[in-house]
């Protein structure tokens, strides 16, 4: 048992070598890292070094698509690899790695003059998170209906597993929108700030823009609030907030999937 465990802190050791150089091009080989026969395995390392990089950048490209159609393809891969290599993945599942990515946009320097593009690529996402995420049917309007109107102001909701919200002081959504697809790109001329929510209540993921107050006050519900409470906290908040617009356009974006009053 002993030796076991040796080997396998052997193992341990050569596998965080292995790995340690991978995101420094500059990097030597380790060692321990041998061709046939015990030959040197510096050519063969680095094709591999290479191969990595280049695999996290496509999923990367993949994950953000509308980031690199607004930046173009060669320089969402030149920020891309610097990305990678000041943050290598701590996830063996490909399609959780980027969740950093936004921030990274957000503080590079050459970004400076597209403000919104972070949150653009918070949107995306969340449109992934929502893609991935477990499926619930949605609350529908008949069983929101059944409740006594004198009874609505203490209804808590419970939040759908898709449901994210992205808050951004930019035309992000606008943005996200014109880029995501193939389609030409007109100008955008509106500065308003836009909040998404991000739903999938059926098999499709769909990004929606948010009425003034929408934001917050879905937050509000998905922590837990009532529905006064958080209409409350929505209209101190924002003058313009509507909240039959809001109800409604949470229901049919299937934001949530049961209600239930508190004991």
């Amino acid at each position: 048992m002993l030796l076991d465990f040796r080997e396998q802190d052997r193992m341990r050791d050569f596998a965080m070598r292995f790995s340690s150089a991978l995101m420094d091009p500059a990097g030597m080989t380790p060692r321990d890292v041998v061709g046939p026969r015990g030959k040197a395995a510096q050519k063969r390392y680095n094709v591999y070094r290479n191969n990595v990089t280049v695999s996290l950048i496509d999923a990367l490209a993949a994950v953000f698509p509308a980031v690199q159609r607004i930046v173009g393809i060669d320089f969402f891969r030149g920020m891309a690899r610097l990305h990678v290599r000041a943050t290598p993945p701590t996830c063996p599942l490909l399609f959780e790695y980027g969740r950093d990515f936004a921030a990274f946009i957000e503080a590079f320097e050459h970004t400076k003059d597209l403000p919104w593009l972070a949150d653009v690529a918070r949107i995306e996402r969340a449109w992934l998170d929502a893609y991935h995420a477990a499926d619930s049917r949605p609350l529908s309007i008949d069983e929101l209906g059944e409740v006594p109107p004198d009874r609505l102001g203490d209804i808590v909701f419970t939040p759908h597993p898709t449901m994210r919200i992205v808050q951004s002081p930019y035309p992000s959504v606008a943005v996200f929108a014109a880029n995501r697809g193939d389609d030409p790109v007109t100008p955008i001329r509106s500065d308003a700030a836009e909040d998404a929510l991000v739903t999938r209540p059926e098999m499709d993921v769909v990004v929606r823009l948010l009425p003034a107050g929408g934001a917050l006050f879905l937050k509000e519900l998905a922590r837990g609030e009532k529905l006064g409470a958080a209409a409350s906290a929505a209209s101190a908040n924002t003058a313009a907030f509507d909240l039959p617009l809001n109800i409604t356009g949470m229901i049919e974006a299937g934001a949530f999937t049961s209600i239930h009053f508190e004991s």
